[in-house]
């Protein structure tokens, strides 16, 4: 299997169920610790983050990309990242459902991004089934929150600290929970 192959299964949510797939993964899930390993293990600047997570992902090096390691994900390669992204440390990105990141995006300590599910029935319980997450400019995830499979977040949306978000998030809305629950718009009544 080849990465386009497998990426364009992910894209069509097919359950993530033959040998072949798990093979495949598993090679890729030991490319993104060896890379993982040699960007949370030793000093790096900035410059160097980023030319590690570009291989890491396989996308261009985004100059405006700023990590603060350490920086985990078991694929790597279903990553987007727009302009002008921070992401904090200890964040987990599980993207073989695809994981993107519009401009602007802030992204505090501990975050988990999971796009993989199992299905409830145990006989099939193994297999997985990928959704990718999106989140869109402006978006400020708080520390510790889970954002699951197939998630959208709108433009200016905010995510409170330790929220659970299981459905997808209007723009510019506030969202705290577990799960997580509208509790009140970014601006309201002309607040500045």
């Amino acid at each position: 299997m080849t990465l386009d192959e497998f990426l364009k299964h992910v894209e069509q949510r097919l359950p993530l169920n033959t040998e072949e797939i798990q093979l495949f993964m598993n090679e890729m899930n030991d490319e993104a610790r060896r890379i993982t390993c040699e960007m949370n293990n030793v000093y790096h600047t900035q410059e160097e983050i980023r030319e590690l997570f570009a291989k890491l992902t396989g996308q261009p090096r985004n100059d405006s990309l700023r990590i603060f390691p350490p920086f985990y994900t078991d694929f790597g390669k279903n990553i987007r990242v727009g302009r002008n992204v921070f992401i904090n440390a200890c964040c987990h990105f599980q993207d073989h459902g695809g994981v993107t990141l519009g401009d602007g995006c802030l992204i505090g300590h501990n975050v988990v991004f999971a796009t993989l599910n199992h299905d409830l029935h145990p006989e099939r319980r193994a297999a997985m089934t990928p959704s990718p997450i999106t989140l869109g400019r402006n978006v400020w995830v708080g520390s510790n929150s889970t954002i699951l499979q197939g998630v959208t977040i709108g433009d200016g949306a905010v995510i409170a600290a330790g929220a659970v978000v299981t459905k997808d998030v209007p723009e510019n809305t506030v969202v705290a929970g577990v799960p997580a629950k509208r509790i009140r718009k970014v601006i309201e009544n002309g607040e500045r």
